[in-house]
């Protein structure tokens, strides 16, 4: 098995490291996406505890996990076959790219740990702009509403939390600035919950953290200064309704 560990040399820079980590990704991606039935077909809920690797190199394979302990490196999750049949399928591929992207970031920052602090933060930076595995299989809302990929000096960006205890990169303003264009296919579906507007480039716009709903900021009389300035955004729906949230 060409586990992380096994690389032909230890990935040390920066550069480096995100170059083994987007290798893994891409790897997890296709496993899940256009080899999907070969990945299923390997998931035998009858064999023994069973793990989705990324490798260095590009590929995938599903195999046990390492014998030796302490691994050289994290491993990633066990088991993901014994769920195959007892899941609808697009659930359980989700939940297995879920996983997979905590596996990816724990191999990539524990290269990091050498790392200095700036760098570190550089890395992450760099992964942050890439679209989770999560969000490239599940092709949901969270892909199309909260990721952030465009730049980051022109909005406010918060950590919070999901219902399933994920720690999600939500982007409070979007647009405004030159190529924002480039984020408008992201974004093709957000409609505004103030006047029903379909998503613009180059608009700033500002996501409820309570409703998680998008609105212009004009619409809702947040500028992006004023939307770097919040620490928690509620639009005028949530902040006036006593009503619990559905």
């Amino acid at each position: 098995m060409d586990g992380p560990a096994n690389a032909s040399t230890t990935p040390r820079t920066v550069e480096e490291i995100f170059k083994d980590f987007r290798n893994r990704r891409t790897a997890i991606v296709r496993a899940l996406t256009s080899d999907v039935e070969e990945f299923s077909n390997l998931c035998d809920p009858d064999k023994d505890n069973l793990c989705l690797y990324g490798l260095s190199n590009g590929t995938w394979e599903v195999t046990l996990p390492a014998e030796e302990v302490p691994t050289e490196l994290p491993e990633p999750a066990l088991g993901i076959n014994f769920a195959r049949d007892g899941m609808n399928r697009k659930d359980w591929l989700s939940l297995v790219a879920v996983h997979s992207d905590s596996w990816l970031l724990s191999v990539a920052f524990y290269y990091a740990a050498r790392l200095n602090r700036n760098d570190r933060k550089r890395l992450f930076g760099m992964i942050n702009d890439l679209p989770t595995v999560y969000e490239v299989v599940s092709g949901g809302p969270r892909q199309t509403k909260d990721r952030s990929s465009v730049d980051s000096g022109s909005k406010s960006k918060i950590t919070k939390q999901s219902s399933d205890g994920q720690l999600e990169n939500m982007s409070r303003g979007a647009g405004g600035h030159e190529g924002y264009g480039e984020d408008d296919g992201e974004h093709s579906e957000t409609i505004c919950g103030y006047c029903n507007g379909v998503y613009s480039a180059d608009e700033f716009w500002i996501c409820c953290d309570v409703c998680e709903r998008w609105y212009h900021g004009k619409c809702v009389k947040i500028t992006p200064a004023k939307a770097d300035s919040i620490k928690q955004y509620k639009c005028p729906s949530c902040s006036s309704s006593k009503k619990p949230r559905q």
